[in-house]
């Protein structure tokens, strides 16, 4: 299955009623300490299906499962507790997030459908142990992970895309560079412009 080359995350399904109809085909739902996970997954679902996007649900696991959807991405420290071979058997695609050689042969050990690195630049989205990975690592990662997709996450900008498709990403994530766009819309636009 090819995935779409633009991959943004939302904290809210209220967002994709925004951003489908521009095009967007590839989306992550993000929840984070909210009591509403149910509803909000059931709603991107169903949202995504209808345009024939991709969703993917990020953390929940096995709420993914019992909703039926096809794809969850995972954190390292969510893999402590993931039933990845439920998760494999449910039929779900699987993406991993990787922050340094220990995280990457854990997540290649998983045969994922995409590994993540990040963050590629600084990012104001979390605090993170990590410091800037830079384009030598999305270069590198790529070079160990062969055919399987590589997401590059954190920091990333409209200009910045291009810098990470040289590298080698297949795939370019975005979050506060759209949510905290005081014009969503017209940055998905741009987005979707140098992503195609």
């Amino acid at each position: 299955m090819m995935l779409d080359r633009f991959y943004p995350i939302f904290d809210d399904a209220s967002w994709l009623p925004r951003v489908l109809p521009l095009g967007v085909r590839l989306v992550q739902l993000r929840l984070k300490d909210r009591d509403d996970l149910r509803s909000q997954i059931t709603r991107a679902r169903d949202l995504c299906r209808t345009a024939g996007a991709t969703l993917v649900v990020n953390d929940h696991w096995q709420l993914a499962m019992d909703l039926g959807c096809d794809w969850v991405h995972l954190g390292q420290e969510d893999l402590d507790t993931a039933d990845v071979a439920a998760i494999r058997r449910a039929g779900i695609r699987l993406g991993l997030s990787t922050h340094d050689h220990a995280e990457l042969d854990r997540a290649l050990a998983l045969a994922p459908d995409y590994v993540a690195l990040g963050p590629v630049w600084p990012t104001i989205l979390k605090q993170m142990k990590w410091h800037e990975q830079g384009l030598d690592r999305v270069r590198e990662w790529k070079s160990r992970i062969g055919p399987i997709p590589l997401v590059a996450i954190g920091g990333l900008s409209v200009p910045r895309a291009a810098q990470a498709f040289a590298a080698s990403a297949d795939i370019v994530s975005a979050v506060t560079d759209i949510t905290l766009n005081p014009d969503p819309e017209a940055r998905i636009r741009a987005w979707l412009e140098a992503t195609r």
